[in-house]
């Protein structure tokens, strides 16, 4: 489940509960914005879609589902998906999305998976890694459940952006370290805290190679085709439809 805006900040970094019920006050308005904001149903969503190409016939575990709305594209696509995300409030809406025969299970992706080792072709991570401290263990149970090949597609945000928002704000901003961030959301009539765990690029990409993964690709996307005549005022100040985000990745599991 990916970030939108709060009813308090502009269009700003989008992210992704782990952790128990944080997203739970605020569920029926985070996937309501989900549906139509920028950086999620714009770019973020499109990209992961892209990078994931022709799923036909694979199992995928979409890890940090929320209220599933890669689900239901993936589905669409002719995937067999299953969701886990720490959020009962947000696989409730995400049940009323894909249906009571829907494979939607509450699971903490700091904690052991409840899948058979090798039960996916792929797993998607859209914008989830960062609610996490240590990636080692959660890692490690995504390579488990892949089948050998199998892919890992994730998106976080980028740490570069992350860096220069605290620089520009006046802030101090140790890039090179992995530092600990906690926000304040308010949407659709309810509030919650979120905390998010910021680390550099090096640091993911060890992590990734440790715990087994090849890299592939990593990827910094154009928004989709229309997204500067629909939000005009967001692209004022860009030369393309490139902008600095979220960071997306494609692994291959060793």
């Amino acid at each position: 489940m990916s970030r939108v805006t709060t009813d308090s900040q502009d269009h700003a970094r989008i992210a992704e509960p782990a952790g128990g019920g944080a997203y739970d006050p605020i569920a029926e308005g985070y996937a309501a914005e989900n549906e139509v904001s920028l950086l999620n149903a714009h770019y973020e969503r499109p990209a992961v879609l892209e990078l994931a190409g022709d799923v036909t016939g694979r199992r995928i575990l979409d890890a940090g589902c929320g209220a599933g709305p890669l689900s239901a594209a993936l589905r669409d696509r002719g995937a067999l998906v299953t969701g886990i995300d720490a959020s009962a409030g947000m696989l409730e809406v995400a049940r009323r999305r894909l249906g009571p025969d829907a494979d939607l299970r509450v699971a903490d992706l700091a904690e052991p998976l409840p899948f058979a080792d090798a039960a996916f072709d792929d797993v998607v991570a859209s914008l989830v890694l960062h609610y996490l401290r240590d990636w080692g263990p959660t890692l490690a149970e995504l390579h488990r459940v892949l089948v050998p090949g199998g892919r890992l597609i994730a998106s976080v945000e980028h740490p570069f952006v992350l860096a220069t928002t605290r620089l520009l704000a006046g802030e101090k901003a140790n890039y090179f370290g992995v530092t600990e961030r906690t926000e304040e959301w308010t949407m659709g009539g309810g509030s919650t805290r979120l905390t998010f765990w910021d680390r550099p690029l090096h640091a993911m990409t060890d992590a990734f190679t440790a715990a087994g993964f090849r890299i592939e690709v990593i990827s910094e996307p154009p928004a989709v085709p229309g997204a500067p005549e629909m939000f005009p005022e967001d692209f004022a100040t860009l030369s393309d439809t490139r902008f600095l985000a979220f960071l997306f990745f494609v692994l291959t599991a060793d």
